[in-house]
């Protein structure tokens, strides 16, 4: 079955092979927003190191790509998962917190170092950091241990061969220490249901076994190396904090995304996701260390989190999708710059946008990070699906700004631009891209029976709907802004009741832009689609909007910079080409307003009009005294090449020709090749009017009444003066 995600995959066992999605949505679980009793926030952190495969058969991947199938990622080589084991088996000290309060224990103070156990001295809690198992142990009958892997937030884990099955590698997660109750019903949730937690991109939980009074999760070895040991590496071969490429670091996260959608669906919350519990092994990414997974509805469970990545929430409301959400912002953030102060300064916050150069370069990945990391947990996305929407949407963006190859895809969210001839002398805003009908609305039906397209028809008919949905009231809400300014206090009065009625909403926002444009408020239409932006980063048809407003309201540099990333991310957005050049003229810029007119497909029904304007770009004066006649020469290339009626052509002669003269005037030759003419010399004045005298002729011919009369008069005014 081919993906219904817009990517070239096709659904094999239950999931995409490129994308790593589900073929069909399900509602997600209620969200609970109630105290919970036993909350817990260990900072930690685990090293992880080893293979890039592991004996296990479900490791394996057929593909290379990843993000959607965009971003090239090289596969790991594997290794001996033996030689992951650590060779010291310590805790350092500035990893040692009490598991109960989380203040530091186990601190040297003077000569003396830290004990590895002992009593928290803020709240008596006991601890251990000590190893339980050593090599050659046999834990249940079953698993020989090797050695220690890594020390987590429950404790110890240990890499151990499971006898019984084929000597395949496996991985025992101990507790934090074993008179610690909250740990022992976290591990009895764990066996309870993490079980039968199955996805491709999930370690898998193969058992629950006790030892020496101790409990232990058995679970998938899964080799290779953290996205924390990733940007480690990355950091020591670049000998400074260099952080990861965003397109990289999307396209890593892209590939859990699924895994989070699929906890979600079952009410299960991740809770402590960071770059440690991530791992690439070969050409797959897998969500590893389920130890702080509870259920979305389980109010005694003990919560696990890390400092810098854990919701604000955490300890007053319990855990939700948004906490999840909010801790994969967090980890995208890290991964990306130099976050120092994430854990202090910014922890519960990102630097300013203009501290980063990141963030200024990308302001689509900013703003997808500002939402995911909101305080407000309403305001952050609605689950992992838009989430992850959103950053293939960014991950498209900043691949085509990278190479300049565009990375288009059809929205879900919006139509295409209603119409693309920027020569059109209806107002630019009735060309946006439309928000997408809710397929799920009650009137969805209705409305797809609506086909006519006056307004005032339009209104008549949503008069007699069944229901009115909140799709039939957006649908008056345009009409009434369709109509005009005598509609615009109705359209008003309306959109304030939809408001009311149904609560926040990204496309109220949006059509309050559209009633403000048509109002002529610019200033307000830019703020009500920045707002649609921030909602929607991962869109283009937002930001095409946003560019039109301040374009309007004469701030050209930033609508020049939005229109760009429309039009270079996807070319059928051709009006955000045409945008571009307006913008780019405005500032001075006609070589680039011209490089902005050829964006415009060859197969696009713009393209004949952008053409035009890319001639009359050429033509039009240079800003400096001097006449570029390079740019005339340009222009009249590319006017032979045109095909349309030959008084249009005619037309745009006559501009060329006009200016040809001018730089005559100045003492600027010019070249025949300006007059369609091929060859190296020079034409004279005489040729140029000659040629003039012809365009405007021919665009007499056409015209008609006191149009042709001025026509003729300039065709008389330009030819040179002859005996005859």
């Amino acid at each position: 079955m081919k993906c219904q995600r817009n990517c070239p995959g096709t659904v094999q066992d239950g999931y995409c092979d490129t994308c790593g999605m589900a073929p069909a949505k399900t509602p997600a679980p209620q969200q609970r927003a109630v105290t919970a009793p036993s909350v817990r926030t260990a900072a930690m952190s685990s090293r992880t190191s080893g293979s890039a495969r592991t004996g296990s058969a479900r490791t394996g991947s057929r593909r290379r790509r990843f993000g959607g199938g965009l971003v090239d990622v090289a596969p790991l080589e594997p290794r001996d998962p033996a030689t992951a084991v650590m060779a010291v088996a310590e805790v350092p000290e500035d990893r040692r917190y009490c598991g109960k309060c989380g203040n530091p224990v186990g601190r040297a103070r003077g000569d003396r170092p830290g004990r590895t156990s002992g009593f928290c001295p803020s709240c008596g809690e006991p601890f251990d950091f000590t190893p339980k198992l050593g090599k050659g142990d046999l834990v249940a009958g079953q698993y020989e241990v090797v050695g220690p892997l890594a020390h987590g937030g429950l404790g110890w884990i240990y890499l151990a061969v499971d006898k019984n099955v084929s000597d395949r590698w496996v991985v025992l997660k101990g507790l934090l220490n074993s008179g610690d109750e909250d740990a022992l019903a976290a591990a009895v949730a764990e066996r309870r249901f993490l079980a039968e937690v199955e996805h491709p991109n999930i370690v898998r939980i193969y058992n629950f076994v006790e030892h020496d009074g101790a409990g232990y999760i058995v679970m998938e070895y899964v080799g290779g190396e953290s996205l924390k040991g990733i940007l480690k590496q990355r950091r020591e071969q670049a000998g400074a904090a260099d952080p990861l490429p965003v397109e990289q670091a999307l396209a890593y996260v892209l590939e859990i995304m699924p895994a989070f959608g699929y906890l979600h669906d079952r009410g299960l919350i991740f809770c402590d996701f960071k770059p440690d519990n991530v791992i690439q092994t070969g050409d797959q990414v897998r969500l590893i260390d389920l130890g702080g997974v509870v259920h979305v509805d389980d109010l005694d469970a003990a919560l696990y989190g890390t400092v810098g990545y854990q919701a604000p929430e955490m300890a007053r409301t319990g855990p939700s999708i948004q906490s999840d959400l909010y801790t994969i912002g967090r980890t995208l953030a890290v991964l990306t710059t130099e976050f120092r102060g994430y854990q202090s300064t910014f922890k519960e916050s990102l630097p300013d946008r203009d501290e980063v150069e990141v963030y200024r370069r990308h302001d689509s990945f900013y703003r997808l990070l500002s939402r995911a990391t909101h305080l407000d947990p309403a305001e952050r996305f609605e689950d992992a699906g838009e989430m992850a929407e959103q950053m293939l949407g960014v991950l498209r963006e900043v691949l085509a700004a990278a190479d300049g190859e565009p990375r288009p895809a059809t929205s879900r969210l919006f139509t295409g631009e209603l119409r693309t001839d920027p020569r059109s002398d209806e107002p630019q805003w009735r060309f946006l891209p439309a928000p997408m009908m809710d397929l799920a609305d009650p009137a969805a039906g209705f409305l797809a029976s609506v086909t006519v397209t006056d307004p005032r028809e339009v209104l008549a008919l949503l008069g007699k709907a069944p229901e009115h949905t909140v799709e039939v009231r957006l649908r008056a809400l345009r009409a009434y802004i369709d109509i005009g300014p005598d509609a615009f206090a109705q359209a008003a009065e309306l959109r304030d009741a939809i408001a009311a009625a149904f609560g926040v909403d990204w496309r109220i926002a949006w059509y309050d832009g559209v009633l403000a444009l048509a109002a002529g408020d610019f200033g307000r239409a830019a703020d009500r689609f920045d707002a649609v932006y921030s909602a929607l980063p991962g869109e283009l048809a937002p930001k095409l909007a946003l560019a039109l407003s301040l374009e309007l309201a004469g701030r050209h540099e930033q609508a020049a910079r939005l229109y760009d990333v429309a039009s270079r991310t996807d070319p059928a957005y051709t009006t955000a080409a045409t945008g571009l050049a307006r913008c780019r003229l405005a500032l001075g810029d006609r070589d680039g307003a011209v490089e902005a007119y050829n964006r415009v497909p060859g197969t696009s029904a713009a393209h004949r009009s952008s053409q035009v304007g890319a001639v009359r770009a050429l033509v039009r004066a240079h800003p400096t005294a001097r006449a570029d006649v390079a740019a005339l020469t340009a222009a009249a290339a590319l006017i032979e090449r045109l095909e349309m009626e030959a008084a249009q052509l005619a037309a745009l002669r006559a501009e060329l020709l006009e200016q040809a003269l001018r730089a005559l005037a100045a003492g600027v030759p010019v070249p025949v090749a300006v007059l369609g003419t091929p060859g190296d010399g020079t034409a004279g004045e005489r040729d140029v009017r000659f040629a003039l005298e012809a365009a405007y002729r021919e665009m007499a011919r056409a015209a008609h009444g006191p149009e042709r009369i001025r026509l003729v008069d300039l065709a008389n005014a330009s030819r040179p003066r002859t005996r005859t």
